[in-house]
């Protein structure tokens, strides 16, 4: 199963960097619970539809994934990503995402946002 969990990791961040939210949200629970931690938790899939489509359009984020780790039901996914702010300039965050998955679905996202300065 890890293997399954990795690749739909990877599937999800391409879908994010192409805009195609799709690709994120057919592998979701209708109950998923979403934790952007510091800021604010999103729960049920039609929720984090409506939040994510309130989000302003623009480039879609270049996202580099430095390691995905896998153990048991759990997917750690580290690295950085590029994403233009209000201004058009580009910003430098890293990440960390940790999934939950139950009967093949995404149930729980904790994801770690932090800007950088490079």
């Amino acid at each position: 199963m890890s293997d399954k969990y990795k690749e739909i990791v990877k599937e999800i961040d391409a879908s994010f960097a192409k805009n195609e939210m799709e690709g994120f949200f057919k592998h979701c629970a209708e109950n998923i619970e979403w934790k952007m931690v510091g800021d604010k938790t999103t729960k049920g899939l039609e929720a984090i539809r409506e939040w994510m489509a309130s989000m302003p359009e623009g480039e879609p984020p270049k996202i580099n994934a430095r390691n995905i780790i896998v153990e048991g039901d759990s997917v750690a996914a580290y690295g950085n990503m590029t994403m233009k702010n209000e201004n058009g300039e580009n910003v430098v965050y890293d990440y960390c995402d940790v999934y939950q998955f139950e009967n093949n679905k995404i149930i729980e996202l904790n994801s770690f946002v932090i800007k950088t300065d490079k």
